[in-house]
Parts: C-alpha cells; sequence; structure tokens
C-alpha cells in the first residue's frame, strides 16, 4: 500500500497509507490544507447546525405534540430517541475514522443528518418522528467529534488555541441559540421548520467539505463488538433513566430500578474489558495522558452547570417573570456574547504566552461558581438587568474554561488518537449534561413541594387575622380570592426551589476548581507516535 509524502492530504479514492502520520518536526499542521478558512466555515456549519439541534427542538415540543396526535408522555420520546441514540453512536467514532476515512465518514455523517433532519419535517405520525430522530442522532454523533479533529488537524499547534476557540465558540453558543431561533421559526411559520432549516445549511457545508476536506489514514483496526454492546447498553439505560425519571417518579418505580442496575453493572463490565481485553474499543494508551483523563472529568462539569441552567431558565423566565419565548432567548443571550468575548480574548492571551491555560481554566470556573451564587440571591420581583447581568459574567466564566480546556486535554496526545479522545469529551459532555437536567429537574420537583407545605403552613386562619372567615362568607369572590392566594404561595415556592439549584451547581462548580492542579502545562511538543515504534 502506498504511502503519502509527509504532510500530503489523503483524498477520497487515494490509497491510504497503512500507519497513522507522524507528526512534524517543524510543528506544521497534520493535514495541510491550502483554503484553510474556508474549510473552517464548512466545518463550524456542521458543528452549529448539529448543536443547535439539541436545543432547537425543544420550544416545539408542544405543536409537535397536537400535529402528531401523541401524548404528553410519547412526546417525550422526541428528545429521549436523539439522545439515546446519539450517545451510544459516539464512542465509535474513533473505530470507524479509523476504519473507513475521516473524510468519508465526515460526508456520510452531513448527508445523513439532512436527510434525517427532511424526513423528521415531514414526519405524519409519532413513530415515523422517533424512527427519524434515532436516524438524525447517530449522524449527529459523529460530527462533533470528526470537526474538532479537523480544526486541530489543519492547524499548526502554535494556532490551535484559536482553532479551539472558534470550535468551541459553535458548541458553546449553539445551546443557546436554539431556543431563540426554534422559537422565532415556530411562532412564524410551522414548527417542521425547526428540522427543514437544516437543508440549505447542510447542502452549502456538504460542497465546502467535499471539495476541501482531507482524510485521515485508514487504519485497520478489530472492531470490539463485546465492549461496544456493553458500553451501548450501560449508556442506553442511564439516558432512559435519566430521561424517564422524572415521568416515573423515580426509584418508586421498577423501571428505574431496572435500568439503573442494568447501567452499573453494563459499565462496571465495559470498564474492566476496556482494561483486561484484548482490542479495546478505547485504546489504552489514551488513559496514560492525564490531562485528558482530568479533561473528560472536567467536560462533565461543564456539561452539567451549562446545560443544567440552561434547562432551567426558559421555565422560570416564561412561567415566573411572564417573558414570552423569544424574549427568553434574548434574555439568554448575553451568555453566548460573554462566551464569545472570553474565547477570543483568551485565545490570543494563550497563544502569546501572556495566560497559562491552567490558569484560565481555574479562573473561568470560579468566574462560573460566582455568577451561580449571584444567581441564588435573585427575588422574584425585579428587572431584566440580573438575568443579562449574571448570564454574561457566566458566559465570560465558560469562555475561559471550554477553549482552554480542550486544548489542555490534547496536548501531548498523538495525532491518530485526536479523534478518539474528541469522542470522549463529546460523550462525557453530553453524560453531564444529562445527569446534570434530570438532576436539578427533579430537585426541583421536590424543593417545590417542600417549600409549598412550608410556606402553605404559615398561611393558616391565625395568620390571616381571621381572614379566612371572612372569605368564606363572600362565596365565590371569596374562593377566587383564595385561589389567588394559593396561586401566589406556588409561585413563591417555585422560585425557592430554583434559587436551591442554582445554590447547588455553584458549589459543585466551585468544589471542581482545585482539580485544575491535576493538569500539566502542554510543552509544546507532540509525544512520539506508538505507531512508529510498532504500536
Amino acid at each position: 500500500m502506498a504511502t503519502a509524502a509527509p504532510g500530503r492530504a489523503t483524498r477520497a479514492g487515494e490509497a491510504p497509507p497503512s500507519a497513522p502520520p507522524r507528526p512534524q518536526a517543524s510543528g506544521g499542521a497534520a493535514l495541510p490544507v491550502k483554503y484553510r478558512g474556508l474549510l473552517t466555515l464548512g466545518v463550524m456549519m456542521a458543528t452549529i447546525m448539529q448543536i443547535l439541534d439539541t436545543t432547537i427542538a425543544n420550544v416545539a415540543i408542544p405543536h409537535m405534540q397536537a400535529s402528531l396526535g401523541a401524548t404528553r408522555d410519547t412526546i417525550n420520546w422526541v428528545l429521549t430517541s436523539y439522545i439515546v441514540a446519539s450517545a451510544i453512536a459516539i464512542p465509535i467514532t474513533g473505530w470507524l475514522s479509523d476504519r473507513i476515512g475521516s473524510r468519508n465518514l465526515f460526508l456520510i455523517s452531513t448527508v445523513g443528518f439532512v436527510i434525517a433532519s427532511a424526513l423528521c419535517g415531514a414526519a405524519q405520525t409519532l413513530e415515523e418522528m422517533v424512527a427519524f430522530r434515532i436516524l438524525q442522532g447517530i449522524t449527529a454523533a459523529f460530527l462533533n467529534p470528526l470537526s474538532q479533529t479537523v480544526m486541530l488537524d489543519i492547524n499548526k499547534p502554535e494556532d490551535q488555541p484559536k482553532a479551539m476557540s472558534i470550535w468551541g465558540m459553535g458548541i458553546m453558543v449553539g445551546p443557546i441559540m436554539g431556543p431563540l431561533i426554534g422559537g422565532y421559526l415556530t411562532d412564524n411559520f410551522n414548527w417542521r421548520w425547526v428540522f427543514y432549516v437544516n437543508l440549505p445549511v447542510g447542502v452549502v457545508c456538504f460542497a465546502i467539505l467535499w471539495w476541501l476536506l482531507p482524510s485521515r489514514p485508514i487504519r485497520k483496526r478489530q472492531f470490539d463488538a463485546f465492549g461496544f454492546s456493553l458500553l451501548a447498553i450501560g449508556i442506553a439505560s442511564l439516558q432512559l433513566m435519566l430521561d424517564r425519571g422524572q415521568d416515573q417518579d423515580w426509584f418508586s418505580s421498577t423501571e428505574i430500578w431496572v435500568e439503573m442496575l442494568v447501567s452499573i453493572v453494563a459499565l462496571w463490565m465495559f470498564f474492566v474489558h476496556l482494561f483486561t481485553g484484548k482490542n479495546p474499543m478505547f485504546e489504552r494508551e489514551l488513559w496514560k495522558h492525564r490531562n485528558l483523563v482530568t479533561g473528560i472529568f472536567f467536560m462533565m462539569v461543564i456539561g452539567l452547570v451549562m446545560m443544567a441552567t440552561m434547562a432551567l431558565l426558559p421555565p422560570m423566565l416564561q412561567s415566573l417573570y411572564g417573558y414570552s419565548v423569544f424574549d427568553t432567548g434574548l434574555m439568554l443571550m448575553p451568555r453566548g456574547v460573554g462566551v464569545v468575548i472570553t474565547m477570543f480574548a483568551g485565545a490570543q492571551l494563550i497563544q502569546r504566552g501572556w495566560l497559562d491555560p491552567r490558569w484560565s481554566v481555574g479562573i473561568g470556573l470560579t468566574i462560573a461558581a460566582v455568577s451561580l451564587w449571584e444567581m441564588s440571591g435573585w427575588t422574584i420581583e425585579m428587572g431584566s438587568t440580573p438575568f443579562i447581568v449574571s448570564g454574561f459574567i457566566q458566559g465570560l466564566g465558560l469562555g475561559l474554561v471550554f477553549m482552554p480546556l480542550n486544548g489542555l486535554a490534547f496536548a501531548g496526545l498523538p495525532p491518530h488518537f485526536r479523534t478518539e479522545g474528541s469522542s470522549l469529551l463529546n460523550l462525557t459532555r453530553n453524560i453531564g449534561a444529562s445527569v446534570g437536567i434530570s438532576a436539578v429537574s427533579a430537585i426541583l420537583a421536590q424543593n417545590i413541594q417542600r417549600s409549598h407545605q412550608y410556606l402553605g403552613e404559615h398561611v393558616t386562619a391565625t395568620t390571616m387575622n381571621g381572614m379566612g372567615v371572612f372569605l368564606q362568607q363572600l362565596g365565590a369572590q371569596g374562593a377566587m380570592i383564595t385561589g389567588m392566594v394559593d396561586a401566589e404561595v406556588n409561585r413563591q415556592a417555585a422560585m425557592i426551589a430554583y434559587l436551591n439549584d442554582f445554590w447547588l451547581m455553584a458549589i459543585v462548580t466551585a468544589v471542581s476548581v482545585p482539580l485544575v492542579l491535576l493538569l500539566q502545562k502542554p510543552g509544546g511538543k507532540v509525544e512520539n507516535d506508538p505507531a512508529a515504534a510498532g504500536h
């Protein structure tokens, strides 16, 4: 099999080299390309298109329910099916990329995602929608890891912080813009356009990728069917438990107990197999890189803090403060502005050597924790300024964390491990998001009940100075007033519950700050390629 010249991109139809490319001594890009800016645009279009779909459909769920004839419980499968399918497919990104070529996998995933989006928009029944969402989730799973790998491969080491800041902007801003765009399309057109909007973007994206996208070499690797089966069962059971726990009243349900036990057993067996079996799904060499392993943990924290906050704020702003869906999206936009500012500024500072990326991660987590602590002091009677200011500050913190953390995680990691490393980071971020959303939702529901009970105990005939008897004498008008009092008790109880959730997330974020000490400062050189040593 012919071996390509060093630094030369392998295109579709060419004979791929049999071993991963060795890092260039000159510190050049692993896969240099001529029109890097245009290719970056195409890669980011794929990334943003996929990441928007994680939240853009949420606001259209009530409209889908009516159109598809679904119930409140069954319509949730539109979201659950996408999440579960994506979570199961992400881990095999590295193996598929090595097996059929990263270029081919990227192009197939892009086409598949666009076709699945069109099918979702045309779905006439709930069964069709769930099936098409599964297809969409599978194809979407490969786009993020591949796009991150491409951004690293086409840039020189000194340009990679800037590349990760560009990529990170799409990852972090996408979920914030999703509800805003989804609300606008649903209100002004039709819920089906939250899926159809992917078609023109996908066509342009595919054209750019087909023209310019290089490919990593094909590596013949045996597929770990046993390990994949264990991981798929474990992740699927965990996701089902998290997504259905609230509806099934958590551990009072036999279903939730079964899903939890299956998840624990399957994941435990997977990790035993990973470190003892032959040809595991993730090469054991990956786990020797301390920054990558530490980055995996931090990605769970980021997924938890960002997505849990994004899950809490829209219903809070709409139900307690009376904002519309579109206005809620506008209220969340400053968070994205903060992310963009610090990602850009942080990339410049790190690239010039003026800021240690480890300090950036620590400072960013501290800022995020402080903003969450400020949110725990909100009141039910206040204007929009606290939402805007705290969101902007939190965005500044998250921007300082995400970009340098990705750079640190890949520092010293041989290029041919990047796709697997990226799939692990994306998988753990998604799991963190699922755990965070489910945890804060469950705690919110429990705290609303407890707070309502506590407040209700203090709204009695005695505390109301005999008003109870007077209200009874008023008849229907008295009942209306009593209902208004109960509604205000509910409102206050919900506010207390939201504040408790913010306080809990502030603690989780603050506790994770000292773990920054586990990160190693990048040395500026890529470690020796194990493939060159007969790996």
